[in-house]
């Protein structure tokens, strides 16, 4: 078992930047696979990223690729979303998960899912 918790969103102008954090508790943070989604009004939930155990292989989906970065630091049990020239269609309740599988990226199938944190992007 694995609990997680987002922090980080807000509201933020088109073009700006912002730093989700997802803090993990339970069981050692680098049994898991980590990665992030997001749920848009009146859109399905979203693959962001994800990341694997050592940090050492990522994945993006194509609508974030070259704007976002996920990292993670095993020390702090925290997987990072840095989000970078944002857009209005970014904005969603972004979303962190965890899964004990195998390191294959991409990943599709989370076993352990945050609780969201919005994010929002005025235009």
């Amino acid at each position: 078992q694995v609990q997680l918790l987002e922090s980080g969103g807000g509201l933020v102008q088109a073009g700006g930047s912002l730093r989700l954090s997802c803090a993990a508790s339970g069981r050692t943070f680098t049994n898991y696979v980590m990665g992030w989604f997001r749920k848009a009004p009146g859109k399905e939930r979203e693959y962001v990223a994800a990341i694997s155990r050592s940090g050492d292989r990522t994945y993006y989906g194509d609508s974030v690729k070259g704007r976002f970065t996920i990292s993670r630091d095993n020390a702090k049990n925290t997987v990072y979303l840095q989000m970078n020239s944002l857009k209005p269609e970014d904005a969603a309740v972004y979303e962190c998960a965890a899964d004990p599988g195998p390191d294959d990226l991409p990943k599709y199938e989370y076993d352990y899912w945050g609780q969201g944190t919005q994010v929002t992007v005025s235009s």
